[in-house]
C-alpha cells in the first residue's frame, strides 16, 4: 500500500469526491485550508486534467462504485478510498482499474488507510513538500 500511496501523491493534481460544507464531516476536514477556496465539478470527467489528478473518495460504497467507474472513464490514475467508502466489490474494482488504489486494512489509524492519518508519510515518500495546517 505504501507504493500506491506514493504514486497517489506523485500526481500533479488532487481532487476530493464527497467534499462537504459540514464541519463535522471528514469531507470538510480533508479540503479545509484557511483562506482558500476550491472550484467544484460535478464528476471526474469535468476535472480540467483528469489524467493528471489523484482522487480521494469520501462517499458511501454504493456511490463510490459509480464514482470509480466515472473516474476510470475519465482517466484518473490513482484513487484513495477513505475508511467507510468501500466494500469488497469496490476495493476489488479499484485495484483492478487504477494504477494506484489506496484503501482497506492497514495504515496508522484503527479504521484503515486514511489520507488525513497516513497522508503525511505518503507525501514524504513521494518527495512532495507540504505544510501542516491546523483545522
Amino acid at each position: 500500500m505504501e507504493a500506491a500511496s506514493r504514486l497517489f501523491f506523485s500526481t500533479p493534481k488532487f481532487a476530493v469526491a464527497g467534499a462537504s460544507q459540514d464541519t463535522a464531516k471528514f469531507g470538510y476536514k480533508e479540503i479545509s485550508l484557511p483562506s482558500q477556496s476550491y472550484a467544484t465539478v460535478s464528476s471526474p470527467s469535468a476535472l480540467p486534467s483528469p489524467q493528471q489528478t489523484a482522487l480521494s473518495v469520501i462517499t458511501p460504497p454504493p456511490v463510490t462504485i459509480k464514482l470509480l467507474q466515472e473516474a476510470k472513464e475519465a482517466g484518473i490514475p490513482a484513487v484513495w478510498l477513505q475508511p467507510g467508502t468501500f466494500d469488497e466489490e469496490v476495493m476489488e474494482y479499484a485495484k483492478a482499474n487504477f494504477q494506484a488504489a489506496v484503501g482497506g486494512e492497514g495504515g496508522n489509524g484503527g479504521e484503515g488507510w486514511c489520507v488525513l492519518v497516513d497522508g503525511e508519510d505518503a507525501l514524504e515518500g513521494a518527495e512532495r513538500t507540504w505544510a501542516a495546517q491546523k483545522l
